[in-house]
């Protein structure tokens, strides 16, 4: 164990690289908090406020359809939104997160109708999963139709990534925007995606034209990724909020893309990714963080110990943990995900966590895994990308 933590105690001495070239410019503020309280309300009771939201956001969509970025909300994360079909506005997300360039973006559209635009074909198999799943968090990699959308979107990919998400906010906002709206993650590349607009604010304000604020996101995990083959088989090309057994009860087969069951992340020089989130390293707090998978009692006993000996080397130390033992470990900070029974809770609270372990300076985080089945196989797969893919197995499997 000694030479496992002394490997974490030097990834922890890594900061994360500033890149100040992208200019300092005035980040506009919209909270329409109240566009979601007040959403099934009739109309005489929404009020003044209500009205003041929908003019917000009707000015956030005039900055998208002017080649502005714009962070909004989903039901998974907040996402950095730009027209995709402008090179200069998508390449201005990519400055604003410090972005791989060869790292493909979701396209998000608000109508199906608007699908038809963007790409030449949507077999059998689309259909009934855009059917059962949209809107929703749920992203299908199609054949993109040429010039529908800025070659930046795609990393030069015969595809297009598109989804329709399951949000008020965002619906509205991409409606009344008047085009695709490409929006990866708003936060920092690599750094926790943002569940609230203050880790927006704390990540790219001055960054970015403006930020929607609607309240903390719901899923908090990103879409699931999938593409379909012409045989019909859903290829899971990153997990997320739709799980493979809900795919699996509209699809004859689904099955899950080789480079998610590679033991590391891919390097700089390995072939350009067909969906985001599957080359590089995600998700990661400023600290090291290491994740221990085994029978609880190993995992429980193999942090405590590691947590002994990271205090007496002056580490700050914290901890993500299940419920069921979070009161029991000795930590500058221990953060519960909830019960280990209910990953939902453990998706939600997630990227908040890995945040506030910056909040709280840790030096040496370690994780709990879960359960890789359902909902867990997103979070195993986040958490394991924010450890850099450093996985430590103790006890009987």
């Amino acid at each position: 164990m000694m030479r496992e933590n002394e490997q974490l105690h030097q990834s922890s001495m890594k900061g994360m690289e500033n890149d100040e070239s992208t200019e300092k410019m005035v980040t506009s503020m919209w909270d329409v908090n109240v566009l979601v309280t007040n959403e099934n309300k009739d109309e005489a009771a929404k009020g003044s406020a209500y009205k003041q939201a929908l003019a917000d956001l009707q000015d956030a969509a005039a900055c998208l359809r002017q080649g502005q970025t714009v962070a909004f909300p989903t039901e998974t994360v907040y996402g950095l939104g730009a027209d995709a079909r402008s090179t200069a506005a998508v390449e201005a997300v990519f400055a604003a997160k410090g972005r791989p360039s060869d790292n493909p973006l979701i396209v998000h559209i608000a109508q199906r109708d608007q699908l038809d635009s963007l790409v030449t074909e949507v077999n059998g198999t689309a259909e009934a999963l855009m059917a059962a799943f949209w809107p929703g968090p749920l992203t299908l990699v199609l054949p993109v139709r040429p010039g529908a959308v800025s070659p930046r979107v795609t990393a030069g990919l015969d595809t297009v990534a598109v989804r329709m998400p399951d949000h008020p906010v965002a619906l509205q906002l991409i409606a009344a925007a008047e085009c695709p709206v490409a929006a990866p993650s708003a936060n920092r590349s690599g750094r926790p995606s943002p569940t609230l607009a203050a880790h927006v604010s704390e990540d790219l304000a001055g960054r970015i034209g403006g930020i929607v604020d609607g309240g903390p996101t719901g899923v908090g995990v990103e879409s699931t990724v999938v593409q379909v083959g012409d045989d019909g088989t859903v290829t899971i090309l990153r997990p997320g909020g739709i799980t493979a057994e809900q795919l699996s009860a509209v699809a004859a087969r689904v099955a899950t893309d080789p480079a998610l069951l590679a033991e590391g992340p891919g390097g700089d020089d390995s072939p350009a990714p067909r969906s985001p989130g599957m080359k590089y390293t995600h998700y990661a707090p400023t600290g090291a963080l290491c994740v221990v998978e085994g029978p609880p009692s190993a995992v429980a006993a193999w942090i405590s110990a590691a947590l002994v000996e990271a205090a007496q080397r002056g580490e700050r130390t914290a901890v993500l943990a299940f419920a069921e033992h979070a009161e029991h470990y000795r930590a500058d900070a221990v953060f519960s995900l909830g019960e280990a029974s209910e990953l939902e809770e453990a998706a939600r609270r997630l990227y908040a966590a890995l945040r506030s372990c910056d909040e709280q300076g840790a030096t040496y985080i370690v994780a709990e895994a879960c359960s890789r089945e359902g909902l867990g196989a997103a979070v195993m797969n986040r958490l394991l990308k924010a450890a850099g893919h450093r996985l430590i197995q103790v006890g009987n499997r």
